[in-house]
């Protein structure tokens, strides 16, 4: 597979698992806790579901949800966790447009192989610096609700952003490594190359010439 179907590849991956963490972003459904038995539980009684925005207490005859907008009385892992999933999506704006800028088939005037190639190194930085702070994000919130009150289940939200973690950093990685570079950096390693071989050469050449003397 050639370098620009890996490059392809990588970009719709990234793209794909950026979207997955923009949804687990703006849901709600991260974890659900009981307060309960297990078994009440089971049967809905009891049940709160909480995300990074809303806390939602559902019964067998009741669902209503409550705003998180207190800032000052939030947990220290409730805000983490939404500093972090907001940094991750205002971070893949940037990195899919330095991504789609760097294809091969795209042109902007007279840019040079040198920008793509460092654009597209940046653009899969950031998506690997995405993935970081979703993975920190999407496993720091499920322990700190642990250690509040009693884990009942993961919430789909959550799974999500762990799809979305994988997919931007299995695609930032791929971008990265099939990243070729520039022709002019390929030159220089040739000419230095030739140079030490030619000087290696060079400096053997008299004492040749001296033992056919002798």
């Amino acid at each position: 597979m050639s370098s620009v179907c890996l490059h392809l590849l990588g970009f719709m991956l990234s793209s794909l698992g950026w979207i997955a963490i923009l949804i687990a972003t703006i849901t709600k459904e991260w974890v659900q806790s009981c307060s309960t038995g297990v078994s009440d539980c089971l049967h809905f009684n009891g049940l709160k579901l909480k995300g990074l925005w809303t806390e939602c207490y559902r019964s067998t005859d009741s669902y209503h949800c409550k705003t998180l907008t207190d800032i000052l009385t939030m947990p220290a892992y409730l805000q983490t966790s939404r500093a972090l999933m907001i940094t991750a999506s205002i971070l893949g704006l940037p990195a899919t447009l330095l991504i789609l800028t760097s294809l091969p088939c795209m042109r902007f005037g007279a840019e040079s192989h040198s920008s793509k190639h460092k654009q597209s190194l940046l653009g899969s930085i950031l998506y690997i610096l995405m993935a970081i702070c979703a993975a920190v994000a999407t496993i720091w919130f499920p322990v700190g609700v642990h250690q509040n009150a009693r884990l009942f289940n993961f919430g789909y939200s959550l799974f999500v952003g762990w799809i979305g973690t994988m997919l931007c950093l299995l695609g930032g990685t791929v971008i990265a490594c099939c990243t070729s570079p520039s022709p002019q950096r390929q030159e220089n390693q040739y000419y230095y190359t030739s140079q030490g071989s030619s000087s290696s050469s060079s400096s053997t050449n008299p004492t040749h010439a001296k033992s056919a003397h002798v």
